[in-house]
């Protein structure tokens, strides 16, 4: 593990927790104030905003109690009730309901509140790739309760940013153009990348952090019967004939795979995916599908999440009040 690279401790993430609820099946932070990025120099990577976000079974009850700990982070929305603050969270956007901006324990978070279900259903499926798409990365995991589905679902989340990105990679490819790829999915259509991000993002991402990726994904690179793993020349090589590229296209998430058929398949025709799929896997465009399909995915989520993002954002006089 490249502890280097680490910029928040874990002492004072957990601490940050604290301020919580505790009912949470699973907390993590990322982005650049936990991991340095290669566009942030070291001494002012550790005053950027810390990112949470917290997995809940309950939301309702969860917001009851953060609404009695920590009302000062909520917006109007907090005048209608947990309720309600619930139903916005799980109707609209990704599924996840976002605090911003809050001064904690001295520092500046925010927190998105997702679901244990929607996540889970968000890391099989891909159906927003919104949290599926920064689990992708590395994240600092601070609490996971036991949970069979979910751990296996995040494992299948990162087996499924593997087999989608050999499909927009060649044959042959450097370890370290696999994490870009992956790195870049959850990005892919995202209108934040060309309105106010940085363009480099992606980059800045993954150069300082390879031993981070390589903790995630070496085990499933190694295990992987699509591809040659050469770990020590940094080597990936991937079977890209049309047999193989079906295997890896029929590996893909439900969400993934339905775009791809609409994308491809004529009106009125209403092929099974399947059919479609093996078209695909034929196609010498076949990658450009598939990131065709994750851009169709990303751009909506991040359109309506963004949305709801104006409505649940706390007014600015109440930037100034700390975590109770």
């Amino acid at each position: 593990m490249a502890v280097q690279a680490l910029q928040g401790t874990g002492y004072q993430l957990r601490r940050i927790l604290t301020y919580f609820p505790q009912d949470i099946s699973l907390a993590f932070a990322y982005g650049s104030g936990v991991f340095r990025q290669s566009s942030a120099p070291q001494a002012s990577a550790t005053n950027n905003m810390l990112d949470f976000v917290f997995a809940v079974d309950d939301p309702v009850t969860w917001h009851t109690m953060n609404l009695m700990q920590n009302r000062s982070h909520y917006a109007f929305l907090k005048y209608l009730g947990p309720k309600q603050i619930s139903n916005v969270q799980n109707k609209y956007g990704a599924g996840v309901y976002y605090n911003t901006l809050v001064p904690c324990d001295g520092k500046v978070i925010k927190y998105g509140v997702i679901s244990t279900d929607t996540l889970i259903e968000d890391l099989t499926h891909w159906r927003t790739l919104y949290i599926a798409g920064r689990l992708h990365k590395p994240v600092k995991v601070l609490v996971q309760k036991e949970n069979k589905l979910l751990h296996s679902a995040l494992t299948n989340n990162l087996k499924s940013a593997i087999t989608a990105s050999f499909l927009m990679l060649p044959e042959s490819f450097p370890e370290e153009d696999l994490y870009l790829q992956i790195a870049g999915l959850s990005y892919a259509g995202d209108f934040r990348m060309i309105v106010g991000e940085d363009k480099g993002k992606v980059m800045n991402i993954v150069k300082p952090n390879i031993g981070h990726f390589q903790k995630l994904y070496s085990n499933i690179l190694q295990e992987c019967s699509q591809a040659v793993y050469r770990p020590a020349q940094g080597i990936i090589e991937v079977d890209k004939s049309p047999e193989g590229q079906f295997i890896l296209l029929m590996n893909l998430p439900k969400t993934l795979q339905q775009k791809i058929a609409l994308l491809v398949d004529q009106p009125g025709r209403n092929r099974d995916v399947e059919e479609v799929l093996l078209q695909v896997a034929q196609d010498p465009d076949c990658g450009i599908v598939v990131q065709q399909a994750i851009i169709g995915i990303v751009k909506s989520s991040s359109l309506t999440q963004s949305a709801k993002g104006i409505v649940t954002a706390a007014p600015s006089w109440c930037h100034g009040i700390q975590c109770k």
